[in-house]
């Protein structure tokens, strides 16, 4: 498939950047919808995702350029060109909670409750936006064998895109539906946490291209790292309540 989707005077628009707007756009609208039904201004969203949204893709970017500085510091004029893909979603993680924590303290609004609301538009952006990784050819699986295999240069290999793109609609949902059951404020952003990270951790093991830390994978360890620390203040606030 054609990874550019058209021309606008000259300019080539890829489908990766057409997913990635369109997955941020969904996720909006779904966290105005359920900012409304915690009493929260509409507007909140609205003005936390103009911040939120670029600093997040500029995070993304400058963790995937400094995991791989061996090449953009031979070529840094590439450090701009992210239509070809490039962006790690744990730096978007990063720098969206980041800016959501600062947003917050200045707004005078509980972080906790404003990342449950926001946690399954966080997820519907990742699910979605995985397909760009499909049409660019790229963050796919070692070859295999079974059925719904796809061909990359002539090899069948795993499709861990849509692995991911399907997990990440099935937490979607759960964290949709657990709102209502939640024990503490914060709880359905942790489940997020944990979720994503465990099934990022396998899939990641099935990857050709992942960043690397020494001998390990980078976004297995992160994932690691998530779990942990979002099964331990879960832990906290469970004790906490009790």
């Amino acid at each position: 498939m054609n990874p550019i989707a058209f021309k606008v005077f000259g300019i080539e628009v890829g489908w990766y950047g057409i997913l990635i707007g369109l997955g941020m756009l969904l996720g909006v609208i779904v966290a105005t919808v359920r900012a409304k039904k915690e009493n929260l201004p509409e507007d909140t969203v609205i003005d936390l995702a103009i911040i939120a949204v670029p600093i997040a893709v500029i995070f993304t970017r400058l963790y995937y350029v400094a995991f791989n500085w061996d090449y953009y510091g031979q070529y840094p004029a590439e450090i701009l060109n992210i239509r070809q893909g490039g962006l790690a979603i744990h730096g978007g993680i990063i720098g969206g909670v980041l800016t959501g924590y600062f947003f917050c303290r200045y707004k005078k609004i509980p972080f906790w409750k404003l990342a449950d609301i926001c946690a399954p538009s966080i997820i519907l952006g990742q699910a979605i936006g995985r397909w760009g990784n499909y049409i660019n050819q790229e963050a796919y699986g070692r070859p295999t064998d079974l059925p719904w295999g796809i061909m990359i240069n002539g090899v069948k290999v795993h499709p861990t895109f849509l692995y991911e793109s399907i997990w990440n609609f099935i937490v979607f949902f759960f964290l949709v539906s657990y709102t209502k059951k939640k024990k503490f404020e914060g709880e359905v952003f942790l489940f997020y946490l944990m979720l994503y990270s465990l099934a990022r951790f396998f899939i990641e093991g099935l990857r050709t291209d992942s960043l690397m830390i020494g001998p390990f994978r980078t976004a297995q360890l992160i994932s690691i790292v998530i779990i942990s620390g979002a099964f331990i203040t879960r832990s906290y606030f469970i004790r906490k309540k009790a």
